[in-house]
């Protein structure tokens, strides 16, 4: 089985690495051809239900998930319908409708369009694909680390978290190749930072709500399996604002020529604002998500404000 998801780019960030003195590693995974990580763990868990038999996907999405989820759909010539909430832009709509996936948008925000695709998978006998939680994800988003170890050295990862799907394919892949004393500094805005209440609270937590600019981090729970792990390895759970993450976007579009969203600018601020979390690590791992809802005007306001 081919995979559908790329081996992407491992690069040093120049300007970081002499500024911090540590080499600063980039996993830049805004180069998949969904424009995000997303591809890993979307990719393999639509391939696995395409052998089990799936006739259609349907995939509940903000974005990122979804533009995976119908590129996967389409590449594996599978009918495959995307429901958004009425909160994701005309940019994403417009992306994955061009693709050739059905587009549904329905419900206030994602748990409301969340219900109505389990209701559609169960009516019309479609696969439910989850945008993070599901082991088939994991597995997929664990390749990423596969590919780092081939070649390069590191001491800490930093990655964002949403629904957590990305900080379990990570870990799982770090104890895979037997790197469990690696840790992992997993990074929220202020706003949408359900993982760090539940490992305040010692377990899951749902936000009353998503207040920051950094939508496609808005679950307002991680998946449980993001916290089980967090009690087996290594992580350390950071927040920042949303300015700090809007401002790494800006920066990183002039340092590296690559524009990213403000969820993938959370991690990349932890190294931008130079965070004690990072001081005594010496050749840290940043994994550059990407994300499709980001535009230069977008960045352009953002350096504006």
């Amino acid at each position: 089985m081919t995979a559908l998801h790329h081996v992407t780019p491992l690069l040093p960030h120049l300007r970081l690495s002499r500024q911090l003195k540590k080499t600063v590693w980039l996993k830049m995974e805004s180069a998949q051809p969904s424009g995000s990580f997303k591809m890993r763990g979307l990719g393999m868990l639509c391939q696995r239900e395409a052998q089990r038999g799936a006739q259609h996907f349907v995939c509940p999405s903000g974005g990122n998930a979804g533009f995976a989820a119908a590129m996967a759909g389409v590449a594996l010539g599978i009918p495959t319908t995307i429901l958004v909430p009425e909160t994701t832009s005309e940019q994403v709509r417009d992306a994955i409708v061009a693709i050739g996936a059905e587009l549904i948008v329905i419900g206030a925000v994602w748990d409301e369009t969340n219900l109505a695709a389990l209701a559609m998978g169960r009516a019309e006998n479609a696969v439910y694909i989850p945008p993070f939680d599901h082991p088939d994800i994991w597995d997929g988003n664990a390749t990423l680390i596969d590919e780092v170890v081939a070649t390069t050295k590191f001491d800490v990862v930093i990655c964002s978290v949403g629904g957590g799907g990305l900080l379990a394919g990570i870990v799982q892949g770090l104890q895979k190749h037997g790197l469990r004393n690696v840790p992992v500094i997993a990074v929220e805005t202020e706003g949408a930072a359900s993982f760090n209440a539940a490992i305040r609270a010692g377990k899951l937590v749902t936000l009353p709500e998503i207040s920051s600019i950094a939508t496609t981090l808005g679950a307002k729970s991680v998946a449980q399996r993001a916290l089980d792990l967090s009690r087996e390895h290594p992580v350390v759970s950071v927040t920042v604002t949303d300015r700090q993450a809007t401002n790494a976007c800006v920066s990183f579009a002039d340092d590296m020529r690559t524009l990213v969203e403000p969820a993938c600018g959370a991690a990349l601020a932890v190294a931008y604002q130079n965070m004690d979390v990072l001081r005594k690590f010496k050749q840290p791992l940043i994994v550059v998500c990407g994300g499709i809802a980001v535009d230069l005007n977008k960045i352009i306001d953002w350096k504006n404000q």
